[in-house]
Order: C-alpha cells, then sequence, then structure tokens
C-alpha cells in the first residue's frame, strides 16, 4: 500500500566505543554507531538497511540498498536503492545513489550522481560516458 517497502530488521550493531579493523558483509540490517577501517557492504542488495549513527566514522568503500547517514564516511559510497543523508552527514569520496534526500547540513566532499538504468551500482564512479548519460526528453515543438 502507497507504494512502502517493508525496512529489514537491523540484526547486528557495532556499538560506540568499539573500533573494527577489516571488511564487513552483512545482509538485512546494520548500525554503525562506532569506528570502521575497511569496507562495509550489504549482500542482500536493494533488501539491505545500513545506518550510519551521528558518532560513527567508516575509513572504506560503503555500499547497501537504503543507507542512513548521520555521521562520517571517507570513501565512496553506493545505494542501490535510497540514500538518506541526515544534518550531522559528512562524506568524503563519490557517491552514487538511486534515489537521494537531503537534509540541510549535511555536507558531500565529492561527486553526487545518480544510478542510471542498467548500471551496476558496485563500481566507483569515473568520468561520464556517453553511454551512461540520461536520454534527453524534449518537450513538445509545436511553438
Amino acid at each position: 500500500m502507497f507504494g512502502w517497502k517493508k525496512q529489514p530488521a537491523i540484526r547486528t550493531l557495532i556499538g560506540e566505543g568499539t573500533v573494527v579493523d577489516g571488511e564487513i558483509r552483512f545482509t538485512d540490517g546494520l548500525r554503525i554507531d562506532g569506528e570502521v577501517n575497511g569496507n562495509v557492504l550489504a549482500t542482500g542488495g536493494e533488501r539491505s538497511l545500513l545506518v550510519i549513527g551521528e558518532k560513527a566514522l567508516i575509513a572504506g568503500h560503503v555500499r547497501a540498498g537504503h543507507v542512513i547517514v548521520n555521521g562520517r564516511v571517507r570513501g565512496p559510497m553506493e545505494s542501490d536503492e535510497l540514500l538518506e543523508l541526515q544534518p550531522k552527514a559528512r562524506i568524503e569520496g563519490h557517491v552514487r545513489y538511486r534515489a537521494l534526500e537531503m537534509h540541510q547540513g549535511a555536507q558531500v566532499a565529492g561527486e553526487l550522481r545518480p544510478l542510471v538504468e542498467g548500471s551496476h551500482a558496485a563500481t566507483v564512479p569515473g568520468p561520464l560516458d556517453d553511454e551512461e548519460k540520461p536520454a534527453l526528453k524534449l518537450a513538445s515543438s509545436r511553438f
């Protein structure tokens, strides 16, 4: 009803004061309030949820279906479904997303690029190739 999808349950928590060195792969939901030095990658595709809390710091590649950021990320970020940048979000790196919600105060030091239909979310954005450019649709030229 109304096009809303049920959020996956957050099954894993990396609490404040915890430091993880290495890559994290997860399914369903993950909340990070601590520090991660390594990639954080969802294996569930669009059906995954990653919440990056206000005091969290991630230094690495981040990829999940639905990503909510209110902390810091140093590295490329990809969201296959929805990216929500809360007021205290600080991102240093290129960002790719299907849909974006950015609150006043959020900061991104890098490129913001929407995922183009048919592109693969697991690639870090580079120069915009001709094949990646969205098609231009012109309004009626009756005038």
